[in-house]
């Protein structure tokens, strides 16, 4: 083929080939499936996660006793009367006033009902500084929020007319609308930005606008085909709009990295001298299958989310597994016709101040090449620095405290509605997130479980789990009552936590739970928030097994090295370490937080770690498979071990460092986002992308293997019957056998 006879196999170089030999079919049934999964997924229409279905335990049992009555639970609001220097109190006329003028301005929207004044339900403070009006807002409580602003509206009016007194609202539909209005558009402009970063960052690589759009097109055309598969699959795996931005992230990140690798490799080959099919029949059979192996172990370490059982998790893990397997086939099959199509033409629209830079001997990095220059002179010493630092680095992960975040903690004093919810929080613990006993009897209004009522809430408020007030509401039709207990602690999740606690194991047993045949779950945010965690931990360790013996199975079966397959983990671990010793140190303690323009809250947010690992764990394959696989085809052609590992990293540099610029710049947008759980999921991301792709695959992975030598391809005789995944390079030299205790290297 032009050049001599380039052998090749394997499922990448026959996708590939193929392709390249029926290109105009290879893009049309690209087009042709993107189309057909928008079109079937835009029919089929998406059912997003139930909050009935987001937990187990009793905060589902909870759910479903409501939506099994036909319950629907309107959004409450509540206004806060308090005075502003204490001088006035609700016994007084002016408080009067504005509790009147409050309740009659919510009344005149039209858009609530059930308005309650404080002088009737007893929402007094103990010190009579504070007061609530309560309300529902009418109709469907899952768009309270988009008829929310006349109300909001009418308080605002009665603030104006009475300066002694604060009144402020603050409910699950005013919050909504705050949270909208304010961040709404902030996760929209986080993930449209990211294509222009990524654009900008590809025509500095490549200096030329069509090979710069070629993965960008292949990113967004995989993002497109993959919502449409949601679309479908969600009819047996709800999705939810979390799992949209995560599939977005994820998506962009392997579909350009899998489209860069494939893409300079044929280049490279082509700079080297050999013919256009040539090139590209060594990239398909090179970087393609570095993109399958790569793309494979991502999709496994994904599928560790379903492990966890929460519904939320589920459906990121199958939304992000979903557009990595479709970004992977993009790349072997129509990336390879787009190249065959374009030939040299995937050089126009070259930018004049970004000219090709050619090295002799290929692509290879001075800055690299400097660099593993001493790695490779002194590699112990290479490891026990590079080690050590990420392990110090890392040492701040073991005093990891995860917490779901407070409003404050959330948001800080970015919304007026935090300055109310402490306000409130304050007046009342508890009452602006207060527990709910759902309790369901066969006769609600049997005397025993009347009784049993009464003699809960007197006793939780004997106990210290709660303050009161504690409302009951009966639904007679239903024999179901919701019992509403304002937890002490209010704010402090440790703290209401343990309200909860005492409510669940102390106070219900002596109580509704001596009537035979009454169910009483309590749920609310703290029980769900607590409830969640209990399910969190549970999964963490049956995940970090799944993902991590998967993929030592996916590099071993991929590499035929248990050497190799080792190291691959120990470095991968060792990279997720350090991104969360970074987490815990800015977030937890608040080093340099002011420098990411976040603060330290305390806590890292629950969900984060093991969500962290997962995706971490997944793309940091990419580099290293790709870095890995470039250094077994150079030992392979009878480079020396330390001459194969230069070549390997060096020639790997740009396109590694590329894919980690873009990787880390459309992780750091998300880290710009005022919400400080984003923040942290951004930084996160950046840090591990960065500290991977420099010090882990520049530093630690050569110095490791340079120790190791010919023991980087050690196979024992028993697992010599393992399928082989490898492939064919070219026919230059190989390398010699390595002993027998060792598979021998081959093609």
């Amino acid at each position: 083929m032009g050049n001599g006879d380039t052998r090749v196999r394997g499922l990448a170089a026959r996708a590939g080939g193929w392709s390249a030999r029926h290109r105009w079919a290879a893009v049309g049934i690209w087009i042709l499936f993107v189309v057909l999964a928008m079109g079937l997924g835009s029919a089929a229409g998406r059912v997003d996660v139930d909050e009935a279905d987001q937990l187990k335990g009793e905060t589902h049992t909870a759910a479903r006793i409501i939506d099994d009555a036909g319950i629907k639970q309107p959004a409450g609001e509540t206004v806060l009367i308090q005075s502003k220097d204490g001088s006035v109190k609700a016994a007084d006329a002016e408080f009067k006033a504005a509790v009147a003028d409050v309740v009659k301005a919510v009344e005149g929207t039209g858009e609530v009902t059930g308005v309650t004044s404080p002088y009737d339900t007893g929402t007094i403070a103990k010190d009579g500084r504070s007061a609530l009006v309560q309300f529902d807002m009418r109709g469907d409580a899952d768009t309270a929020a988009d008829r929310v602003e006349p109300v909001l509206k009418a308080v605002a009016g009665v603030q104006k007319g009475h300066g002694s007194v604060r009144v402020a609202e603050i409910g699950s539909a005013s919050m909504q609308k705050q949270y909208k209005d304010a961040f709404g558009n902030d996760f929209q402009q986080a993930e449209l930005s990211a294509v222009p970063v990524a654009l900008g960052i590809l025509l500095i690589a490549f200096g030329a606008l069509v090979a710069a759009l070629l993965p960008v097109a292949l990113a967004i055309t995989a993002i497109m085909a993959t919502m449409g598969l949601m679309g479908i699959v969600s009819h047996l795996q709800a999705m939810s709009d979390t799992a949209n931005s995560v599939m977005l992230l994820v998506g962009m990140a392997v579909g350009v990295d899998y489209c860069l690798f494939y893409l300079r490799r044929e280049r490279e080959e082509r700079e080297a001298g050999r013919d256009a099919g040539t090139a590209l029949q060594i990239a398909a059979a090179t970087s393609g299958r570095a993109i399958i192996v790569s793309g494979v172990t991502v999709c496994v370490a994904m599928a560790g989310m379903l492990f966890t059982g929460l519904s939320g998790f589920e459906a990121m893990g199958l939304a992000s597994l979903m557009v990595v397997a479709v970004a992977m086939v993009g790349s072997v099959t129509v990336l390879p016709a787009l190249l065959s199509l374009l030939g040299e033409r995937v050089e126009k629209g070259r930018i004049p101040f970004l000219r090709r830079r050619k090295r002799a001997g290929g692509t290879e990095s001075r800055f690299w090449t400097a660099v593993l220059k001493g790695v490779l002179a002194k590699p112990l010493v290479s490891v026990v620095v590079a080690a050590g630092a990420l392990l110090a680095v890392a040492a701040p992960a073991l005093g990891m405290k995860t917490s779901q975040l407070t409003l404050d903690q959330e948001f800080g004093d970015s919304l007026p509605m935090v300055q109310t919810y402490d306000r409130v929080n304050a007046a009342f613990p508890g009452g602006s997130e207060p527990a709910s006993v759902v309790v369901r009897a066969k006769d609600i209004n049997a005397p025993e479980v009347r009784q049993a009522l009464a003699d809960f809430k007197k006793q939780a408020i004997d106990s210290g789990a709660s303050q009161g007030p504690i409302e009951i509401k009966l639904h007679d039709a239903q024999n179901v009552a919701l019992v509403s207990v304002p937890l002490v602690g209010g704010s402090d999740m440790g703290k209401a936590t343990k309200s909860l606690e005492k409510l669940r194991d102390e106070v219900r047993p002596a109580t509704l739970g001596k009537v035979e045949g009454v169910q009483a779950p309590v749920t609310g945010q703290v029980a769900g928030n607590h409830d969640f965690n209990d399910q969190l931990i549970g999964s963490v360790v049956p995940v970090f097994a799944f993902v991590v013996v998967f993929a030592f199975l996916l590099m071993l079966l991929s590499f035929r090295s248990l050497t190799v397959a080792i190291t691959s983990i120990v470095l991968n671990l060792l990279s997720v370490g350090a991104a969360y010793g970074i987490l815990v140190a800015v977030f937890q303690h608040g080093w340099g937080a002011s420098l990411v323009g976040a603060e330290g809250v305390g806590a890292i947010v629950t969900w984060l770690p093991l969500f962290l690992f997962v995706i971490l764990f997944g793309l940091s394959m990419d580099y290293h498979v790709f870095v890995v696989s470039r250094i077994r085809e150079a030992r392979l052609r009878g480079r020396t071990t330390n001459d194969a590992i230069q070549h390997g990293v060096v020639t790997t540099a740009g396109v590694v460092t590329s894919a980690a610029v873009i990787m880390v710049a459309v992780f750091a947008i998300f880290g710009t986002l005022s919400m400080q759980s984003m923040k942290q999921m951004g930084v996160g991301l950046a840090a591990a992308v960065l500290i991977d792709a420099t010090v882990i695959r520049g530093v630690l992975l050569p110095a490791v293997m340079a120790l190791l030598g010919e023991r980087n391809w050690y196979l024992p005789k028993w697992l010599h019957r393992m399928p082989d995944f490898t492939h064919d390079e070219s026919p230059e030299a190989l390398a010699p056998a390595v002993p027998d205790e060792s598979e021998p290297l081959r093609v």
